[in-house]
């Protein structure tokens, strides 16, 4: 490559001139090539410790002067073949122009300009548009590339100086953090470590410290730990792996490969060393936090943060912190976690206002909104600039907000809204806060019918305070503690929320606010306020559509809280039925999960059908993720966090629990369903409403809580039954003594046993315990452990689907389950190649995780054609590809260019295993349509066409059979038209119960081959014997072979044309005319057949005939007569009935003599009539026409069974396709090929090194 000109003083140090002209220099590294010696070595040595890029290029050109000794570097390469191409342009095109100059240095400024030219026109065609990464980090990628043979698509993330431990040995390299890969690359006196990781195989990955090792990384697959250390900044790179490796699982989860946000802000100078990648996923990182701390839509894009100070009225202070603003939000964190936070929808801000600056109060920044609240900040490091920002986002706002006007009033910006009708109608339409009337939002839901309100408004009873009499003064006095805080600290989506809140939040939340609360808390509010009408067109959009979805629902709806009333009548229950299917059909990838039933439930008794729609939302895809999908991988991964805790804080009951493998049955249920389903209803809620502030901290530790009450009668447990008992009775007894609600009972009980009655436990009691104990719990440290256990639980997933699909293999197959299971990583690592540098090709089809898991990974012609070329046991050196072009479309049945493990297999097991029969019937059917294509063989074509035409098997069928099948057929579109009735089942029953009596082929049902199709098979023979060892011998046997059946078929040619005519005037005759001379036809050869044997070849070619136009065609037909009188006849043909018709290979097929049979009258008339006799007698006019206007070649035919029975005449050929082949190698030089697995060198440069 062309380098910009660099000034190098020690133009021979470690180089070794090897061309010179009057102008440049030719050098080669020491070391590099022949002859490296010791010096090599050291050289190879130093360019891996010193050189940033990892190593140096081998090759370099320089400028040099004659009267001054200065070079200049013009071009360096990494081969011999690339430098001289360089060498030899600046030989052709500047030496004669240079030879002009008079004076060095006008040579010296020509030639860097001239090569600054060529720098930068390259880099105008190479480089993509919008491309930012810097020069050095571009030379790394490429690199990166050369080094571990990676494709154009691979995209380096970042790179990093560090040691890689191999053994007890420090390696130091280059560690490289691709999209897909991690790769490490050492060369250090002679030895040489290379490593490839994909991220998808990494099953663990810590920072930790040993004894032995300093402060490292590992990293576990399934193979290997890696520990790495020396790092200059661990925790950046080790933030970078967790990243990459957590996009690796998404892509496993739900098929989401990494795509660049191109919606992120472009830095105006790009860092020198920093990729636009790793820029990309720094600014995803910071989002997600962003988004997660304050609850806010997933389309939210931080767009930068400061640190500034906020005027807090409550307490009278300026709280420091740091500001955040996003395209839709101002939000504040401050420094201690629970002294204030703070959301500003753009949406309610009226006036933004530069306040004078003073020595109390410098660069103030005031914030009105529509609530009539007005937020301080101060202490704003570049207010400017931020107002300047604030101002853009909000002439962004949706036309239908308010307008904004900016102007100037002495030194302040303000940007304000004028009132008007219009401003006041909007207010309405986007209230600041859930306790507003949603007369906008309603208004749109009137034409479909849904409840306005909560149900528990609705089926309330004794609700009047002097009823409930000292229950009903405690609730009162908590609507009023919560009334004086909405008045100190505002109420609605602006609320200051801090340690008061949450205090208020653990005290219970007053029924008639709950449901205004969770639409806060969880964000819900943000998300509802600005997709107004949306829940009421998919309510519109999804009634009357059938799906699995929506059957699972029917089935669960009764099944929800069936003890509260709101659920025993079809008001509760039509309300329930709307919300689950309107979201089943807004995110279709979840769809229905079980337990979703049951929180829905909940949230509709506290809020209308609309804001239950939204806190279900928030709930799935923000606060509870990847919860509900088909795996419950969320509840799984939390479960395992519940394991890791349980260690920490109850290290003595951890591993009793483990032993009777309490935590996995339990843990589901709680965290699922947020603990409704195992405990009584008005407690379970309490938890709800500190969930919706807190998290799943909460969650975590009432869990912990509950395990540390009953530590003591666990401890005694001698198995899963009694543990659960003892969990289940204390879980019922879970009482809230402040609810207003008349107690509903609880049905998960039936575990009264025992002679104490039950204790009671208060859920307050049991909430403030759970904070006292486990308060130490952090949500930076749950997402940390979070991806943790999501590497297990997903890599545990996969295993237990590659177990699946193995089983799912038929035991016939012939691979070892060690070997399917090899094959299937092997499979799935192409599958997943295509999803990150596929780019548009087919196979890059986004996975459905929802299909069954045969179906989930599937592979394209060329992919296949990859794995083909490595693991076939015929190897037909330049032909492969080919070949492999004709299995694909032999396995790819259903014709949409894909095929699924289950079809691999069974083509791959085809060529290794079974007799030769079996080889030679899948070597054969390649070599017919649909393997062979058109353009392969121009007449194959017209062989299709032929058969086609020929095998009418409706014309062979009787009438009222054909009858039936059109029925069957019009009954099976119908069932498709429908497409939306249950009964679809009953046609994939049928299609299953089908393919499991799926008869096994015999070679009697394979169609005949044309003389095209021969040529081509007999190509493809030669091609394979090519690198064999016995390779005459395999030459000699095949030519003998081919020539032989060449023969055959040209001799049955003959009699196919007579045939041909006579066929032609049966079909002229009438309908009982013509059976009696087709019998006669038949058996009139058979009497002469035991006389002269000079009638055996024509016998043969008119058997074919007859055969080809019965319809034998068809695969799956029963064999017919004809068609073995003529294999007969064929056999006797090459002299060697006796053999021929004893030999074990064929016995099964061809043992009963079809002539014998047909000579000693054993058919009888109506069989003759329905097979042969259709030969002159049912076939169409025009076709009997086309066969005798058709070319001679296509008249030439060879069935399977005469090319067998030469084959085994050669005992050469015989041990060819018997011969067995290891896949088990094959597969292991296909895993170094994909970097499936990490592979490593570590081996000896003998005098070489680089």
């Amino acid at each position: 490559m062309w380098l910009a000109p660099e000034e190098v003083l020690v133009a021979n140090a470690l180089w070794v001139t090897e061309r010179a002209n009057p102008f440049f220099v030719l050098q080669r590294r020491r070391g590099h090539g022949k002859g490296g010696g010791l010096t090599g070595l050291l050289v190879g040595t130093l360019d891996v410790v010193l050189d940033s890029s990892a190593r140096v290029a081998p090759y370099r050109i320089l400028h040099q002067t004659q009267d001054l000794q200065v070079y200049w570097t013009v071009a360096c390469g990494s081969s011999r073949k690339e430098i001289t191409k360089h060498w030899e342009w600046l030989e052709n095109n500047l030496l004669q122009t240079l030879s002009i100059f008079d004076n060095e240095e006008d040579i010296t400024t020509f030639i860097k300009g001239k090569i600054h030219g060529i720098i930068a026109e390259e880099n105008k065609n190479l480089q993509p548009q919008g491309d930012e990464d810097p020069g050095k980090f571009k030379e790394a990628e490429l690199k990166m590339r050369k080094q571990f043979g990676m494709p154009e698509g691979e995209k380096l993330v970042n790179y990093y100086s560090c040691s890689y431990w191999k053994g007890r040995v420090p390696r130091q390299g280059w560690l490289y953090l691709t999209v897909n890969h991690m790769c490490f690359y050492s060369f250090l006196l002679g030895k040489e470590v290379s490593l490839v990781v994909q991220w998808v195989d990494v099953t663990r990955l810590e920072k930790n410290a040993t004894l032995l090792f300093p402060e490292s990384i590992r990293v576990d697959t399934r193979d290997q730990e890696l520990f790495f250390s020396m790092f200059l900044n661990i925790s950046e790179t080790f933030k970078l792996m967790e990243q990459l490796a957590n996009l690796a699982m998404r892509q496993l989860l739900d098929s989401e490969g990494f795509l660049e946000d191109k919606a992120l802000l472009r830095p105006i100078r790009p860092h020198r060393n920093i990729s636009a990648l790793k820029r990309d996923l720094d600014a995803r990182a910071k989002n997600e936090c962003y988004r997660a701390t304050f609850r806010l839509p997933r389309d939210e894009r931080l767009d930068g943060h400061t640190g500034c100070t906020l005027w807090t009225p409550f307490n009278k202070l300026h709280i420091p912190g740091q500001m955040f603003i996003s395209n839709n939000y101002i939000c504040f964190a401050s420094k201690e976690e629970d002294a204030c936070h703070l959301i500003i929808p753009l949406r309610e801000v009226t006036i933004v206002e530069k306040a004078d600056s003073s020595s109390v109060l410098p660069s103030p920044l005031s914030i009105s909104t529509k609530s009539k609240m007005t937020f301080l900040f101060a202490n704003l490091k570049d207010r400017d600039f931020l107002v300047q920002r604030i101002s853009d986002f909000l002439q962004k706002m949706p036309s239908k907000q308010p307008g904004s006007s900016i102007g100037e009033r002495k030194a302040s910006v303000v940007v304000t809204t004028p009132e008007s009708p219009s401003a006041a109608q909007d207010v309405l339409e986007q209230p600041a806060s859930p306790s507003s009337t949603l007369g906008g939002c309603r208004s749109i839901c009137t034409q479909v019918p849904t409840a306005s309100q909560g149900l528990l408004k609705l089926f309330q009873r004794n609700s009047s305070t002097e009823v409930l009499g000292a229950k009903g003064a405690k609730e009162k006095m908590k609507e009023e503690s919560w009334n004086i805080h909405f008045f100190e600290y505002g109420r609605g989506m602006c609320m200051y929320r801090t340690a008061r809140t949450r205090e208020l939040v653990l005290k219970g939340i007053p029924e008639g606010l709950r449901g205004e609360l969770w639409l806060l808390f969880s964000g819900a509010w943000n998300e509802m306020v600005t997709h107004p009408g949306y829940y009421a067109e998919l309510v519109e959009k999804s009634t009357g559509k059938y799906s699995l979805a929506t059957e699972e629902i029917e089935r669960d709806l009764h099944r929800s809280m069936p003890e509260h009333p709101a659920f025993q009548n079809e008001l509760g229950i039509a309300a329930l039925r709307r919300v689950l299917t309107a979201y089943a059909f807004r995110n279709p990838t979840i769809g229905y999960c079980q337990a979703m039933n049951i929180v829905t439930s909940v949230l509709l008794l506290y809020g209308s059908e609309e804001e239950a729609f939204w806190l279900l939302v928030a709930l799935c895809e923000r606060m509870l993720p990847d919860y509900y999908n088909t795996r419950v991988v969320g509840a799984l991964v939390d479960q395992g966090i519940f394991e890791e805790l349980t260690r920490d804080f109850l290290p003595q009951l951890s591993e009793k629990m483990q032993d009777l493998g309490v935590i996995s049955s339990i843990s589901l249920s709680w965290f699922l369903t947020l603990f409704l389903s195992v405990m009584p209803f008005e407690s379970a809620v309490i938890i709800v409403d500190c969930f919706f502030y807190e998290g799943i901290k909460v969650v975590l530790q009432v869990a912990l809580a509950i395990l540390d009450a009953n530590m003591e009668q666990l401890l005694v447990c001698s198995d899963e039954g009694e543990a659960m008992t003892v969990l289940g009775r204390y879980l019922d007894n879970v009482v809230n003594k402040q609810s207003v609600s008349p107690p509903i009972p609880h049905l998960h009980a039936l575990l009264t046993s025992g002679d104490d009655p039950p204790v009671e436990v208060d859920i307050f009691e049991l909430l403030k315990v759970s904070y006292e104990k486990f308060s130490s719990l952090r949500a930076n440290d749950i997402e940390q452990m979070r991806f943790k256990q999501r590497l297990k639980v997903i890599q545990s997933l996969e295993d237990t689907a590659k177990r699946s699909v193995v089983r799912a293999i038929p035991g016939d197959i012939g691979f070892s389950i060690e070997e399917l299971e090899d094959l299937y990583m092997v499979f799935k690592a192409k599958h997943l190649a295509s999803q990150y540098w596929g780019g548009s090709c087919t196979a890059a089809i986004r996975r459905d995780p929802s299909l069954p898991y045969l179906e989930q990974y599937r592979i394209d012609a060329s992919q296949f054609q990859e794995l083909f070329i490595s693991l076939t046991p015929w190897a037909c050196g330049s032909h492969t590809p080919v070949l492999a072009g004709r299995m694909f479309r032999l396995l790819d049945k259903n014709k949409d260019l894909l095929i699924n493990f289950k079809e691999f297999v069974t083509g791959m097991s085809g060529m290794y295993h079974g007799d030769l029969t079996e080889k030679l019937k899948v070597l054969y059917k390649l070599h017919l349509p649909p393997a062979l294509s058109p353009e392969e063989a121009e007449s194959a074509l017209e062989a299709a066409r032929y058969f086609t035409e020929d095998s009418s098997s409706e014309e062979a069928l009787p009438q009222e059979e054909q009858e039936e099948a059109d029925n069957e057929d019009v009954r099976e579109k119908r069932g498709e038209e429908k497409g939306t009735s249950p009964q679809d089942y009953r046609h994939y029953l049928r299609m299953w119960a089908q393919e499991k009596e799926a008869q096994k082929e015999t070679i009697k049902d394979l169609p005949k081959m044309n003389q095209e199709q021969f040529i081509e098979l007999c190509k493809t023979l030669y091609n394979m014997f090519s690198e064999d060892p016995m390779e005459q011998d395999l030459y000699h046997a095949i030519a003998t072979v081919a020539s032989l059946l060449l023969r055959i078929g040209e001799v049955g040619k003959k009699f196919s044309v007579r045939a041909g005519r006579k066929s032609r005037d049966i079909a002229c005759s009438g309908d009982h005319g013509r059976t009696t001379a087709a019998t006669v036809e038949v058996e009139s050869p058979v009497p002469e057949l035991h006389q002269d044997t000079a009638w055996e070849p024509q016998l043969s070619a008119a058997g074919d005939l007859q055969a080809k136009a019965s319809g034998d065609t068809h695969l799956g037909k029963a064999p017919q007569e004809s068609q073995v009188v003529g294999e007969g006849g064929s056999s006797e043909g090459q002299g060697s009935p006796s053999q021929l018709l004893s030999d074990d290979e064929t016995k099964d097929d061809m043992s009963m003599s079809s002539y014998s049979v047909v000579s000693t009258g054993s058919l009888q008339c109506e069989d003759l009539t329905d097979d042969t006799v259709l030969v002159g007698g049912e076939v169409s006019s025009h076709v009997a026409a086309a066969h005798c206007e058709g070319t001679v070649d296509a008249d030439w035919c060879i069935s399977f069974e005469q090319i067998l029975a030469s084959i085994l005449t050669e005992s050469v050929l015989v041990n060819f396709f018997e011969k067995r082949v290891d896949i088990g190698l094959k597969i292991k030089d296909q895993k170094k090929v994909e970097r499936q697995f990490s592979t490593s060198s570590d081996h000896e440069q003998s005098g070489v090194s680089g």
